[in-house]
């Protein structure tokens, strides 16, 4: 079973790597398009799938920010639904989960 504190550091770590794969990834969509049409088609595609990659790490970054939220509120590990204690388990594997299990499905 972890502490708060040691879940509060695991986020505040994932948080600094999400951010740089958020920057890594808006260097690779400001790169020059290539002047090779297929080329081109190839890049935009793959743009795409960057994009797609970036909105992910801002949602897991708000989710990883609410959750520090609670946890600078004293509300960290209850359910934003119903108020239930999320379970240890559920906490370990994902730290920023705002729901119970039950709420969550």
């Amino acid at each position: 079973m972890k502490s708060i504190t040691e879940r509060e550091t695991r986020m505040r770590a994932r948080l600094i790597e999400l951010d740089q794969h958020m920057h890594k990834i808006e260097d690779a969509l400001d790169e020059t398009p290539n002047p090779d049409v297929e080329e081109r088609a190839v890049e935009r595609e793959n743009g795409e799938v960057l994009e797609s990659l970036g909105n992910a790490d801002m949602l897991e970054s708000r989710m990883i920010e609410a959750a520090l939220g609670r946890v600078a509120g004293g509300e960290y590990g209850y359910c934003i639904e119903c108020g239930d204690k999320v379970s240890e388990e559920r906490l370990d594997v994902l730290p920023a989960t705002p729901k119970c299990r039950k709420c969550a499905s």
